[in-house]
């Protein structure tokens, strides 16, 4: 009987390479047991086949931040991790164009960094990175969030200036806040706030019956044509 190897030694043996090296080969996803992507180095090899892919890089895996397409009605929980288990390699865009390599850690830990309530559908950013989560909690209403209101009645003027007044706000309202009609019953809003539930708060003290919210954009990040219930990565050259 052979005796079991840790894949991590195993891999800078063949390689060859240092044990460092072999496990960030592992934590890449670039190391194949029978075919299979196998991501933990102490993973215990005996008479499998291993291959290391050709286009192998050398680079410490990075945190995962995703695009996620978040349905109406579905509660995220005070610590954003409500959902996470609907965001998995199944439900990935197929167009998803940020040419990062799914892996299986990158759906661990995963947390909603910029809040939504719980009845609005829309844009989520779903992400393992500390530094990200930290920068949207202390400097969040930097970023412009754009959002589609159906409402159950025609829209007007003055719904509109009451809106961009920040009417119905009790704290700080938002600030450079634009209102506009898309149609009769539709109104698309942008505002520098990440606070949930103030653009229900906005429309309802304008005198508007709110049906659905939708949230289409954080600051230069769009959603795009993502399905509900779909996302995708946020790829590396892309800036809130």
């Amino acid at each position: 009987m052979t005796e079991p190897m840790r894949l991590a030694k195993h891999v800078s043996a063949m390689v060859p390479c240092s044990r460092r090296e072999a496990e960030l080969y592992i934590a890449g996803g670039w190391v194949r047991v029978d075919g299979e992507v196998i991501e933990e180095p102490q993973f215990r090899l005996t008479t499998q086949s291993v291959t290391l892919d050709a286009d192998a890089e050398l680079a410490p895996a990075t945190p995962a931040t995703l695009v996620w397409h978040k349905a109406a009605e579905l509660d995220l929980g005070a610590d954003g991790r409500g959902g996470a288990a609907l965001v998995t390699p199944a439900t990935r865009a197929s167009d998803d164009y940020s040419g990062v390599r799914l892996l299986k850690r990158h759906f661990a830990h995963l947390g909603s960094i910029v809040p939504l309530e719980a009845a609005a559908s829309g844009m989520v950013v779903m992400s393992q990175d500390r530094g990200l989560a930290a920068k949207f909690a202390d400097d969040g209403d930097r970023f412009e969030h754009e959002y589609v209101v159906e409402v159950g009645a025609p829209g007007t003027a003055a719904a509109l200036a009451s809106i961009e007044s920040g009417k119905g706000i009790v704290a700080r309202a938002p600030t450079a806040i634009k209102a506009s009609w898309q149609s009769e019953a539709r109104l698309r809003i942008a505002l520098k706030s990440s606070a949930p539930g103030q653009v229900r708060i906005l429309c309802e003290s304008a005198g508007l019956e709110v049906l659905a919210i939708r949230r289409l954009r954080i600051g230069r990040i769009s959603m795009g044509k993502l399905a509900v219930g779909q996302w995708r990565y946020l790829a590396p050259s892309e800036r809130f």
